[in-house]
Order: structure tokens, then sequence, then C-alpha cells
């Protein structure tokens, strides 16, 4: 393929003139994510074109700049700023991206790349993303099942790949920080050529870490992603994206809970057996075709491919002869997963008409082997390691568990006096799985159909400001209920939700922003629980969540940044299999989360270049460490900063800071266990770019 670039060069230097057409790359959004933190269009809202300010849901984007300005080091940490969203629950966990939209956990089916599946699916066996790689990440809140299939109610992340653009640019940069952390990277691209139709892009990091704050962690990374594009016209356009990434991380970090006295940095493991590696290799491709009669087509697919290395020994007491127990869990997991999208858009007499029409299909394969052990004594407080010689491993779990999703579906905007657009969403979707339990010759099989709908609309009061309501459902099944080795009590049925919406958002007209205000009534049935002791899943019956989310990005006089968000989230159990439960909170739910950030640049003169200071403030509700409200985990505020001096053109050394007054915090009390917060960190970055 690129040796017809040459080619393209020597026509277009040659001695006969010619007009030629402007090479068009498309990133899916009116907005440059690189220079901005206010976005007013979206890919995930409608798989469509639809400005935010004209769809009738509730979306938030926190893009490239976003992401840097703050020095995200995770997609839970790009998002914490985000209204609706409540991030890190789990602490000093770090296997995972662990995010909770509008009162419900979606760490496991809520999150998609570049409108793609990236779920867990299976049990364990799942790599994070880096957000150096993503131009944006994009909150879709509420029931998406219509468009998206299986997931729960209370909405997805879709993290959106860097793309090659025609333009030239590239930056590199090193990091130093906390904990004996180090990273560098570089980011580069632009058209192979002038005038030429292909563009490259290719994106990497290394990073060399000790973790943040406890003992015995690590966070090692490798990432290469090289992008290509190839756009010959406005109308076309298919973009190839690839990405190898490595991560040597730690399992999960916890201090016995109602233990006095004990530093939660103590390590409570063994060092020798304390690992969460992951491996994922993906790659995948996007089309893109417009019609000359209204017509686009677009085909995105992905196949993604994730190894798991992980083992660790938890449990210590305040007990100093009790054992404890071992883990480990060898996994891997092969993903493919397509989206075909066919969009018409035309005129019904003076109404505008978009119907968009598509079919999705995902093929999972997991295979995890589980060994459960022991491992010898630990004196909490005088913590003297044995080494591999006390873990004793037994029995050994393996199961190897497939799942085929299939979708179908329509969705209709209609636009009237170019004020009200009407909105209808229909999908019906078939899901197939299969767990096999290697050891026993005994498997697990179910399918479920789910036809899913959704309705809206949204109204122009001004220019700016548009009132919208919407009613959308969601399906998540639940069809290889045993899959991941506990007992079940009954059986498990497909999980259904349903949400009911209003809100206003505002786009002023003197300067850069998007305000938003949403009020909802999210209800899911048949939610699994677990009995006292983790041993039964049963389904403790209905779900609840009604709430308030305000937030506002803005950019004034090109100097001063902001972002505000606040949630109220009022969870109940309202129906419970013996009535135990029914009024209490979920677990881990607040009911108020609110976050503030705010970034002003100080205009350079003379030899002085531009000088930017920031800081913010997290604000996260106490919550419940289990249904049965019994044990209460307090509210906490974590204050972060950043200060960023150009000093050239080129040249920009920044410094961040998370936690800055090292808060020490319990993040959420989980089954005995209490999982502490993040200390301070602070990174410093020397970046040249051009």
């Amino acid at each position: 393929m690129l040796a017809a670039a040459p080619a393209l060069a020597q026509s277009a230097g040659s001695t006969s003139s010619a007009d030629l057409e402007p090479i068009v790359v498309e990133t899916g959004t009116g907005d440059n994510p690189a220079t901005s933190i206010v976005s007013t269009t979206s890919q995930s809202a409608t798989k469509s074109d639809t400005p935010i300010l004209r769809s009738s849901n509730s979306v938030s984007v926190v893009t490239e700049k976003e992401i840097e300005t703050r020095g995200a080091q995770s997609v839970q940490a790009a998002v914490s700023y985000t209204s609706g969203v409540s991030v890190d629950e789990f602490g000093s966990d770090d296997r995972y991206d662990y995010f909770r939209i509008r009162g419900f956990d979606q760490t496991s089916l809520g999150t998609y790349r570049d409108g793609l599946p990236a779920r867990i699916p299976a049990w364990f066996t799942a790599a994070r993303l880096d957000p150096y790689g993503l131009e944006r990440v994009e909150v879709l809140k509420g029931s998406t099942s219509t468009l998206f299939g299986l997931n729960g109610p209370g909405g997805l992340i879709n993290a959106v790949t860097k793309k090659p653009t025609a333009t030239p640019f590239g930056e590199v940069y090193a990091t130093f920080g906390t904990d004996n952390h180090f990273e560098t990277g570089l980011d580069i691209g632009g058209a192979l050529s002038p005038d030429s139709p292909w563009a490259y892009r290719i994106t990497m990091k290394g990073q060399k870490s000790d973790g943040v704050g406890y003992d015995y962690s690590s966070d090692d990374r490798l990432y290469i992603a090289p992008a290509l594009t190839y756009s010959p016209d406005a109308n076309t356009s298919l973009t190839l994206l690839t990405n190898y990434s490595k991560r040597n991380g730690s399992p999960a970090r916890g201090i016995p809970h109602g233990v006095p006295g004990l530093d939660t940095a103590t390590f409570l493991g063994e060092p020798d057996f304390n690992a969460f590696d992951t491996n994922q290799a993906d790659a995948g491709y996007e089309f893109m075709h417009r019609f000359d009669n209204g017509l686009t087509f677009r085909q995105n697919a992905r196949y993604s491919h994730v190894g798991l290395d992980y083992k660790e020994v938890y449990g210590a007491s305040a007990d100093p002869t009790a054992d404890r127990t071992s883990f480990g869990v060898d996994g891997t997991s092969n993903r493919f997963a397509i989206d075909n999208q066919l969009q018409y858009d035309h005129r019904i007499g003076s109404a505008e008409n978009k119907l968009l029409v598509g079919a999705d299909f995902t093929y999972d394969n997991t295979r995890e082997t589980i060994v459960y052990g022991t491992a010898g004594p630990l004196d909490i407080y005088n913590p003297i390691y044995c080494g591999l010689t006390c873990i004793t491993t037994g029995p050994y779990v393996n199961w190897h568990v497939k799942q085929s999703a299939l979708g179908l579906y329509a969705q209709d905007e209609l636009t009237l006096f170019d004020r009200l657009t009407l909105t209808g969403g229909l999908r019906y979707d078939h899901v197939d799985s299969t767990a096999d339990y290697v050891d026993s010759g005994t498997s697990d099989h179910g399918t479920e159909n789910a036809l899913t709908k959704r309705l809206g609309a949204s109204y122009l009061l001004t220019p700016g400001l548009s009132a919208y309501a919407n009613y959308s459902e969601s399906f998540q099944p639940l069809v290889a209920p045993t899959a991941n080795g506990y007992a079940v009590g009954g059986s498990l049925k497909a999980q259904e939700g349903t949400q009911y919406e209003i809100g206003l958002k505002f786009k002023p007209e003197d300067f850069k922003g998007l305000f938003t205000l949403a009020v909802f009534d999210l209800t899911q049935t048949n939610v699994p629980s677990w009995n006292d002791t983790h041993t039964v899943q049963r389904q403790i019956g209905e779900v609840r969540v009604r709430g308030v989310e305000l937030e506002g990005k803005f950019e004034v006089f090109d100097r001063l940044n902001a972002t505000l968000a606040y949630s109220y989230w009022d969870g109940e159990i309202t129906r419970d299999g013996d009535g135990s439960l029914v009024g209490n909170t979920p677990e881990r739910v607040p009911s108020h989360l609110a976050s503030v950030w705010l970034d002003y640049t100080i205009p350079g003169s003379g030899n002085f270049g531009d000088l930017t200071l920031g800081a913010g403030a997290r604000y996260v509700g106490s919550t419940w460490g289990d249904t049965a409200n019994t044990l209460k985990v307090p509210s906490r505020v974590v204050f972060d900063a950043m200060a960023a001096y150009k000093m050239t053109d080129n040249v920009t050394l920044q410094v961040n800071a998370t936690n800055i007054f090292n808060e020490k915090y319990v993040a959420t009390s989980y089954y005995g266990t209490d999982f502490y917060g993040d200390g301070r960190a602070v990174f410093g970055t020397l970046k040249y770019s051009w």
C-alpha cells in the first residue's frame, strides 16, 4: 500500500496543473480534543453526527486536553471529574478501571473502545486501557441497549483511540514521579507526503514504576499503537488501528477491618507470589463511505487477544497463627467484534430525517485456570514473609466460556421546524453462552433474546438552549450464571432496566462551553447478590436509583478552563426475595458526588513563557459496605493540583499532584477488608512538541 505514495507525489509535482480535492480525515467530532476541554459532539450519543445539544440523552466528553492537563494515569482518573460517575471505589485495587454510572456498577460490561465492546467477558481476564493512547473518553449515561446491546442500566464509557490526521505533528516527553516512577513516550503523525491520501500516527509509551504508596507493588507499562488512514476524497476513509500493550501490575491491597494501629502501606501477601500481569494485542479498522444519495455506510471491526498471569496471597488477620489464602489465575481471552451501520439522511417535506440501521456481532472465547490454596500465617504487625515454600496449591478449576451476541437495531431521528427532534430506537439481541467445566465434564448453556426500546425528544428553546426527555431500556443477560464457579440460589434471569429522564442543555454564544442538567429515574430487575459468606448468588429483585446531575465545562478568554460537576443519587432496594433488604441502599452507592477543577493561564511576556496553574477537589459522600447497611464508609474530599510553564514555543514543563494533602481514607469496606485510596503522588513532565 505504501508504494502508491511516491507515485501520487510525483503526479502532484508534475508540470501540468490539476485541481486536487482536499484531504479530509474524520475523527468523528467537529471539536479538537487536543486543544479544548469542551466538546459539543459525540460518537456515542446516537452513533451519528447529531450534536449533543440536539440529542435526547445525557453524555459527557473528557477530551485529550483535559486528560493531559490533569495528568490522568488511568481511565477512571480521566472521568473522575465527570457528573454521574463514581470511580476508584476499591481504592488501591488497580486490577481494573472501576466505575459506577448513575448508581450502577458498569465495570464489567460498560467499557467500550471506538464503539465496540471492551468488556470483561468472563471472570478475571481483562486488561486496562492507557489514557495516553486516547483522544477522548465519552460517558453515555442511562440505558443504552437500543444502540449498544447487552449492558447495565447506568450507561457506558467509550474510549476513543488516537487516530491519524493530515496535519503533521509530534511530541516526545519524559515523566518522573513518586515511588520511582519514570515514563517516556512519543506521539507523531501526519500525511505521508504533501497531498497524499495516506496519513499515519504512531503512539508509544514505556513506564517503570513501583506503584503509588504501597509496598511490593508495581505499575510497569508498554504501549505501542501504529495507525494508518487512507482517505482518497472527502467521502471515503479507511483507518487501520493496531496496538500492543503489556502491563505488570499488582493485585488488590486491603487491610483487615477493625484492626487498629496498622500502617495502611503494610504488605500482607507474599512478595514472590504477587502479580497481575496482562498483555493485549488489538487489530482492527474503521471504514466510512458517503454515497451521493444521502446514504453513509460505516463498518468498525476489531480482534483482541488478552493474556493474564494473576497470583496473590490474601486473608491475613489479627490472629498471627491463622493461615492465609493463595489464589492464582492463568487466563486467555479472544474477542472479535464488528458493527455495520447504514445511515440515510433525507428530507420529508420541510422536515429533516436521519435513519440509522445496523447489525453488530461479538464473539468472546475465554479460558481460565484458577487455583485455590493456602499460605502460611503472618503477623500483620511484624510481617516476616515465608516465600513460595509456604504456599500450597489446589484444587484447580478450569473453565472455558464462549459467548456470541448478535444485535439488529434501528434508530430514526426526525427534526421538525429546525427545533424539535424526535428519536425512536428499537433493537433485537440474541445472546448464546456456554461455560464448559473441564474438570467435572459438565457445562452450563443458555440463550437469551431481548427486544429493547428507546423514545426521546429534544426541543431548541433558543439556538443555545434545549430541553429533552427520553425513555430507554437495558438488557443484561445471565445465560451462563455458574461460569464464575459459585453456586446459584434459584434460577438467575436476565437483568432488565428502564430509564425515565428529562433535562436541559445550554451552549453559550459568548464563550465556548456546555452546561447540562439531568433528572432521571432508573430501575433494574432480577439483580443478583451474594449471601453472607460470598459463596452463593441469589437475586435480590429490584434496585432503583433516582437522581439529579449538573455539569459545566467552559473556557473563558482563552485562559480560564473550568469543569464543575454535581450528582445526587437516591439508591434503594425496592424488591427482595425475603424482604429483609427492602428499603436499604445498595452497597457502594453514595448519595452525593461533587467536583470542581479550575486552571488559569497567565500569558508570558518577554523572556517569560505562559504559566498555567490549576487545582481541583473531588467529594464522594458516605456509602454502605454491604446491602444489609451495617457497615458505613465515611465521606471524603481529595484535592489535586497542577502547574505548567511554557519554557519555549516547543518545550513545556508540567507538574501534577493528586491527593496533595495525602488524605488517608477508606474507599470501601468489602467482606471484612478495608480498601484505602491512593496517597499523595507527584509527577513532573518535560515535553517537546512540534
